[in-house]
């Protein structure tokens, strides 16, 4: 990924309904990019506990949704994407009471674009941890790698406030 980069025109589903094209969003918006969210009782992709950094998506969502009122304050929506499609992100989204979307990239539609960093196991690809600071459909700043998930929300609150 690279400041400056203008967000291709694509609409992806949201768990919120409808879809949301970041191209064509007006104002300051952080895209929260994400490897994949488990669900109780549902096992881990193959050697998930070997690859660092791709535990921590449920409690850096919980970090944004708990911080959610802040970023709204300073005007910066957030939106969180991984390559999972919507009915499984919709679960999450409920279970954890997400008060922003989470947009599916399934069909690979913006994550190539964006040059986002990727890692695989078990045959599938997954997003690495990142967020991309949104201004009227350009990328503005990058902050990755995101080494504390669980603390990233409250970071990035402290570096844009």
């Amino acid at each position: 990924m690279r400041k400056g980069l203008k967000l291709p025109s694509v609409a992806l589903p949201s768990t919120q309904g409808g879809s949301v094209d970041l191209s064509a969003h007006k104002g300051r918006a952080l895209l929260i990019l994400y490897p994949w969210t488990g669900r109780p009782g549902v096992p881990n992709p193959p050697r998930w506990d070997d690859i660092p950094g791709a535990h921590g998506s449920t409690p850096e969502l919980e970090g944004f949704r708990d911080l959610s009122a802040s970023f709204r304050e300073m005007s910066i929506a957030l939106f969180g994407l991984s390559r999972q499609d919507t009915a499984w992100q919709q679960e999450l989204s409920e279970r954890l009471s997400l008060p922003f979307p989470l947009l599916s990239d399934a069909k690979d539609e913006l994550w190539p674009a964006l040059e986002a960093e990727t890692f695989e196991t078990g045959g599938e690809i997954y997003l690495k941890r990142a967020t991309v600071l949104i201004e009227n459909g350009g990328a503005e700043e990058i902050f990755a790698p995101v080494d504390d998930p669980a603390g990233h929300a409250a970071d990035l609150l402290n570096r844009l406030g």
